[in-house]
This record gives structure tokens, sequence and C-alpha cells, in this order.
């Protein structure tokens, strides 16, 4: 790509005022699915009795519901959205693999791992240092599945680099397994790594929220570098661009996104390769716009996958990880049967 247009790409106001209206759109939908999720569930609350416990500090059976229950798991759902989604643009951008997504390159079994590790050997550990743990296994996985993908010539292909991930996920699932049956906490494992966000605690929340909001802004500094390194490495080069130091700076941005978001849900798959491919045809592939819409688009899916999770067979609870698998999965095959160019 010649230089002329990546400047064009990257500098057309038109565009930047057409993303503003389709953002601040976005940012309505999303309002309206939180205010959908805090309503249903389970317990039947009134939209009274939602806003007496957003804005208030009267007392009730059903206002404590509100606030001790579903709404950290709703703020959990919004922060894990935003940060899977955020973290699979950028490794669609970084690789220039539309199939680029934490749970299938190996960060979210790194993370697992590392969790089951943590748990097995230090069980007394605060919720900090099993974050810290997840990060260190985030990133382990990450290499892993680069290193394999690199080991033949021929670069990282989108076959390979998927394999590769396939086959180091599948082997870091089985070390958490086979740690939690050894030691006979399989079931402290389970709690953590199901895939939902079921039993979160403010306390949690604290710690994460900071980790992934900041992760964000820095993706979003750095989203024009990314913009041009995602078409032409050579270009980025030409422009002066110091692309080790992005590099590394939008890895690290990756690995704690996804390393906050297992230490928070567990494993949580597809969420960051299915926003970036629905926000494209929307926003255009410029990762200024890109990244921004798939904050709100991957807040407000996983919105969404936990009111179904737990309205459609209230009062049991369906997985989110199940409810994010049965649309992911197919999602991918029907990517993988267009070569990654759908939606793009």
């Amino acid at each position: 790509m010649k230089r002329k247009d990546v400047k064009r790409m990257t500098k057309n106001k038109p565009r930047v005022a057409s993303f503003t209206y389709k953002f601040i759109l976005g940012i309505i939908a999303f309002f309206l699915i939180f205010i959908i999720a805090m309503l249903f569930g389970a317990a039947d609350t009134t939209v009274k009795d939602v806003w007496l416990a957003l804005t208030s500090s009267a007392k009730g059976e059903k206002l404590s519901l509100i606030r001790e229950l579903r709404l950290p798991r709703e703020v959990a759902a919004i922060f894990v959205g935003a940060g899977l989604a955020v973290s699979g643009a950028i490794m669609q951008g970084l690789t220039r693999n539309p199939l680029a997504d934490p749970g299938l390159l190996g960060l979210t079994g790194g993370a697992n791992a590392a969790l089951a590790i943590t748990i097995a050997f230090v069980p007394s550990v605060n919720y900090f240092y099993m974050m810290i743990a997840c990060f260190i296994g985030a990133a382990i996985g990450a290499i892993m599945v680069l290193g394999i993908g690199l080991i033949r010539k021929g670069g990282l292909s989108p076959f390979r680099i998927v394999l590769a991930g396939s086959a180091v996920s599948a082997f870091l699932v089985a070390v958490s397994e086979g740690i939690g049956i050894y030691f006979k906490i399989s079931q402290d494992v389970s709690m953590w790594t199901a895939g939902g966000v079921i039993g979160t605690t403010w306390s949690q929340l604290q710690i994460i929220i900071p980790v992934i909001s900041v992760s964000i802004f820095i993706a979003i500094l750095f989203s024009k570098k990314l913009t041009i390194l995602s078409l032409s490495e050579e270009v980025a080069i030409g422009l002066g661009q110091k692309i080790i130091v992005i590099k590394t700076v939008l890895f690290i941005v990756i690995i704690l996104l996804a390393g906050a978001s297992v230490a928070l849900v567990g494993n949580m798959a597809f969420v960051g390769l299915m926003v970036p491919h629905m926000v494209r045809p929307i926003v255009g592939p410029d990762y200024r716009f890109v990244i921004p819409m798939s904050a709100i688009v991957g807040a407000s899916f996983m919105l969404l996958a936990d009111t179904i999770g737990r309205t459609m067979n209230a009062p049991y609870e369906t997985p989110l990880v199940a409810i994010v698998a049965i649309v992911g999965l197919p999602f991918f095959l029907f990517i993988v049967r267009k070569g990654g160019r759908t939606f793009s």
C-alpha cells in the first residue's frame, strides 16, 4: 500500500464524523441492553427497584440483590466483554490474521494453567497475585503458540497459527485439569475456569477494572499506529514508526486484557474473534474506530449473553460460556470457510 493511501485513510474527517454518530448509537444501544440486564433475572425487579438501588441508599431485599449480586456481575460482563473484544482486535491487527482470538491462541489456556498451578502450590494467595499469575500464564501461552508457528518457514499463516493455538490450548487445558486431579483441587479450579460472571464481587472488580480500563486506553492511543502496521509493515517502517516498541506495547496490552478477563471469568473463547468482524463493516478497517467500537459492542454482547443465560431457564442458569460458544463456533467456522474475508 502506498504512503498517500495510508495518510488518506488516517486523515479522513468525514469518516471521523460518521464514526461519531455510529459510536453514539452504539452507546445508546449499550445502555438499553444494560437496563434490560438489570431488570430481568430469576428475581423479578422493576425499573423503580433498579433506580433506587443505583441512586439511593434505601434498603430492601430486592435492592440488596441488585447492588450485591446483579450489578457486580453485569459490570464484570461489561469490562470482560470490552477487554476480550479489544484484545482480539489488536491481535488481528498485529498478526494480520482474521482468526486471531485470545481463546484460540493460547492466552486463556495459559492463564488457566497458571491459575491452577497457583491454587495448587499457593492456596492462600490473594486475588491480586492470582491475577498476576494469569498475566504470566497468558504470556507463556502466547509465546508457545507464536514459537510453534514460527518453527517452519512461511511465517504466521492463519491456518498454521490456528493449528498451533488449538494444540497449545489443548495441552494447557490438560495441564490445568491434571493439576486439579493430582492435587484434589478440581472443584476449586473449575470455579475459576467455568467461564461465567456469577459470584463476582466488588473487591475483585476494584482490581480488574483499572487494569482493563488503562489497557483499553493505551490501545486507543496506539490505534493509529496499529492501523498502519496492520496494512503494511514496510510502509510503517518507512513512516518512521518504531515497530518493535509498538508491537511490544500492544502485546503487553493483549496479555493484560486477556489475563485480567480470565482471572475474573475463566475461559471465554470467540468474543475476541467475533466482535471485531462485526464492527469492521460498520466503522471500516481503521483501528482508531475499530478499537473503541469493539469495546462498546463487546460489552453489549457479553451483557446480552449473560442476560440470556440467566433468563432462558430461570431460576437455573445456563453457563455464559455455553451461550457464547453457541454463537461463536458457527461464526468461527463461517469465517474459516470464507478464508477470513467475512465482514471485512
